[in-house]
């Protein structure tokens, strides 16, 4: 198995141009892989005609992709196959790795069952347990199903989930740093700073209703904004940032607050920390993994996110940074690689345990 793997295709219907966790982090990753010299290719909606997503107009799903994304496979020849998502391409992926008998890994990136709960008149209760269910199908057939953080994957084997590892995630410490702080923000101190999509999952108005001193700043887009920015006159709204200007954002904070309950891992948080800025959030999976990792603490957690909002404020942010050095995209990498299994020849669950643990025996990490 040596230069295993050589041809990589990743599945995601979450791709540039999106702007979100998943397209940074899957964007880092192929990065990483082609410096290993690994070929890789994104079979994203960016290769097919698309129609908004519901709920998430700026979210382009692929219209009908079988037969073109089947073929795009067939002609890439992946000796490993990762699908990303549960999307049209994702099911389409699927599909076509199962009729040719090939293994595949899977992620779990985003918990749709309360995404859609949050949405739909239904008892919330319910629509989660339906939801979860078709998820639990969808990723069934995966020879390994990878999830960011600990806890995530004591959830989802307790939800009946099988064959799920851990695939952690990396921050890129050069783009991210605090060297563009500024004390003079033109903001009254401290400034509290929430990051990410507007949308009612994030659970921004938990943040937007703490009474904190100083002054709140939000950075970010979605279909909640014009909404949010009415009600909150008093909160100051960037739009969408990216580059040096989000660097900025960050590290010219003093805490990054991070409401939401339902991420499962949070990387605006470790952008924030390498930016030296500490972060309050509550204690649920993500930050739980991330923050209650570390010693000395890097920010607050606490039911009371106002009382993880004035925590943070006393962290020393060299700590903070220092913490961030730790979670390299390399590492990370190096991770996903292990989980991969060979697409031709594994035909079922019982022979990629027996080529992981080859693997094993022959020093090659699984």
């Amino acid at each position: 198995m040596t230069g295993w793997p050589q041809r990589v295709a990743i599945v995601s219907d979450a791709w540039h141009p999106q702007v979100n966790g998943v397209v940074r982090s899957l964007g880092q990753l192929v990065r990483e892989l082609r410096g290993e010299g690994i070929e890789v290719e994104i079979f994203g909606p960016d290769r097919f005609s698309t129609l908004p997503c519901p709920f998430y107009p700026e979210i382009r799903l692929a219209l009908w992709p079988k037969r073109r994304l089947h073929r795009m496979l067939r002609d890439f020849k992946p000796d490993a196959l990762h699908i990303a998502t549960e999307g049209p391409l994702g099911l389409s992926a699927r599909r076509w790795a199962m009729g040719q008998r090939y293994a595949f890994t899977t992620s779990f990136h985003t918990r749709f069952p309360e995404y859609v709960a949050a949405r739909l008149p239904f008892p919330r209760a319910v629509t989660e347990r339906v939801v979860y269910r078709w998820m639990r199908s969808f990723h069934r057939s995966a020879s390994a199903v990878m999830a960011p953080t600990p806890s995530l994957i004591g959830e989802l084997t307790g939800r009946g989930f099988a064959n799920v590892c851990l695939w952690t995630r990396g921050v890129d410490t050069v783009g991210f740093n605090p060297a563009l702080r500024r004390e003079a923000s033109g903001q009254p101190r401290p400034v509290f700073l929430y990051a990410g999509r507007l949308a009612v999952e994030k659970n921004i108005e938990a943040f937007l209703n703490l009474e904190l001193p100083g002054s709140k700043l939000v950075v970010g887009d979605g279909p909640d904004r014009a909404s949010l920015e009415r009600r909150y006159p008093e909160v100051s709204f960037t739009g969408m940032l990216s580059g040096e200007a989000l660097t900025r954002a960050y590290a010219s904070a003093d805490v990054l607050v991070f409401p939401s309950r339902t991420d499962t891992f949070g990387l605006v948080m470790l952008e924030a920390l390498a930016c030296g800025t500490p972060v309050a959030a509550y204690p649920v999976t993500g930050p739980r993994d991330i923050l209650g990792a570390a010693s000395p603490p890097v920010g607050g957690l606490d039911e009371d996110l106002r009382t993880a909002a004035l925590t943070a404020l006393t962290v020393d942010r060299a700590i903070c940074r220092r913490f961030a050095e730790g979670f390299s995209w390399s590492a990370a990498t190096k991770m996903f690689i292990g989980n991969l299994v060979p697409t031709a020849g594994m035909r079922n669950r019982t022979s990629v345990r027996t080529y992981k643990k080859a693997r094993v025996l022959t020093g090659v990490q699984a």
